[in-house]
C-alpha cells in the first residue's frame, strides 16, 4: 500500500516527531510505501495563491506532486498539536492547496444549489495522532473537540474516506519517557492493524 504521513510540528525533538518517525518504521516494516513530509522542514507555503483556486489551474510542481501523492495513496497518517483547537497553520495551507477540488473531491452538478461532495480520493483509510495540553474532558465538554469535526467530518468524509481513526494524546508537557514509550507502542499498534 501507499500511504501518505504528513508531520506538522516545527521542533524536531518534538514527541509529534516520535510519533512520524515510529509512523513510517512500522510502515517500512509491514513493506509499505511511505510519501512522508515534514512541512515545516520542507517550508512548505501555506499560503494559497489566487491563481490556484480554480479546479483546472496550472500548479507549480511541488504543489502538483503533493496532489499525484494524496490522489494515489492508498491511506493518510496526519501528526500534529492542536494549537487552538486547530492544525498548525502550516496543515491547514496544507488542505487547502492540495485537498483541492478535481484532486480530492468534487461538486456533483444538478444537485440543486447545496453542494453535494463526492469524494476522489482512493484512500480508504486515515489516522490523525494529535498532542495536546489539555485535559480530555475539558477537551471534550468545553471545547466539543473540534479536531474530530475538522478531520473526519470536513476533510477526509468529505473526500470519499470512511474509515477514520484518531488519537489525542497528552498531557505532553508533564508526560514522562515511560508514559511516551507507551503511547509510541501505542501508536506502532494503531499503524499495524490500521495498514495491513
Amino acid at each position: 500500500m501507499k500511504i501518505s504521513v504528513i508531520l506538522a510540528h516545527p521542533d524536531p525533538s518534538s514527541f509529534n516527531h516520535a510519533i512520524a518517525n515510529t509512523t513510517i518504521e512500522v510502515l517500512r516494516q509491514n513493506g509499505h510505501e511511505v510519501a512522508f513530509h515534514d512541512l515545516y522542514k520542507e517550508r512548505f507555503d501555506p499560503c494559497l495563491p489566487a491563481a490556484e483556486i480554480a479546479k483546472d489551474a496550472l500548479l507549480p510542481s511541488e504543489i502538483q506532486r503533493h496532489c499525484q501523492e494524496a490522489s494515489e495513496a492508498d491511506g493518510f497518517v496526519i501528526i500534529h498539536p492542536n494549537w487552538w483547537g486547530m492544525p498548525p497553520a502550516i496543515l491547514k495551507g496544507w488542505v487547502d492547496r492540495i485537498m483541492r477540488p478535481g484532486v480530492t473531491y468534487e461538486f456533483l452538478e444538478n444537485d440543486g444549489g447545496e453542494g453535494v461532495p463526492n469524494g476522489l480520493l482512493k484512500a480508504t483509510k486515515a489516522i490523525v495522532f494529535n498532542t495536546s495540553n489539555t485535559e480530555t474532558d475539558r477537551e471534550m465538554n468545553t471545547f466539543l473537540d473540534p479536531l474530530e469535526t475538522i478531520w473526519k467530518n470536513c476533510i477526509f468524509d468529505l473526500c470519499g474516506v470512511r474509515d477514520f481513526h484518531r488519537r489525542m494524546f497528552n498531557i505532553i508537557v508533564t508526560s514522562t519517557v515511560e508514559q511516551r514509550e507507551i503511547w509510541l507502542n501505542e501508536v506502532k499498534e494503531t499503524v499495524s492493524t490500521s495498514f495491513c
